[in-house]
């Protein structure tokens, strides 16, 4: 059986796209379906390749017993190729996913859409970047993601 690929995408993946991901991840745990699937998380800008996420979405997350692990990278043209959704937290992102893979002239199969479009709690189109904000900027988004990252799961079930 092949494995389903899913790639989170924030802009400097230290904050929305790394929780999304371990969200993702705490989700196929409870259903028993880790192996069924590979997951990742990466940024549309390279600032911060090689960190962990943001001390203060760690610590969020943390309090919801969700571990986020991951270290940020930056989107590249194999991607396209090698997942089968691509998800972007913003209209920014969305357009700078979809440009890499114009420039590229990737001839991919990943399906790229916006997280957003599988929400059904929250009214908000996009997800937003709490990076500049306070401490409760990143509780909201994570419920945000966690709604928006069920709807997807439902969506591919």
């Amino acid at each position: 059986m092949n494995k389903i690929s899913v790639l989170f995408v924030c802009l400097g993946n230290i904050c929305r796209s790394p929780a999304a991901e371990a969200i993702f991840i705490r989700l196929l745990e409870k259903k028993g379906l880790t192996d069924a699937f590979i997951v990742d998380s990466a940024g549309t800008g390279s600032w911060h390749i090689g960190k962990k996420a943001d001390s203060r979405m760690r610590i969020a997350a943390e309090r919801r017993d969700i571990n986020i692990l991951s270290r940020a990278r930056q989107i590249n043209s194999k991607d396209f190729e090698e997942f089968n959704y691509i998800l972007a937290m913003d209209d920014s992102n969305f357009k700078n996913i979809q440009d890499l893979k114009n420039r590229t002239a990737s001839n991919g199969f990943a399906s790229i859409k916006k997280i957003q479009d599988f929400r059904s709690v929250f009214n908000e189109q996009e997800v937003p970047d709490p990076y500049f904000g306070g401490d409760e900027g990143f509780d909201y988004v994570l419920d945000i993601l966690e709604d928006s990252v069920n709807g997807f799961m439902e969506s591919i079930s």
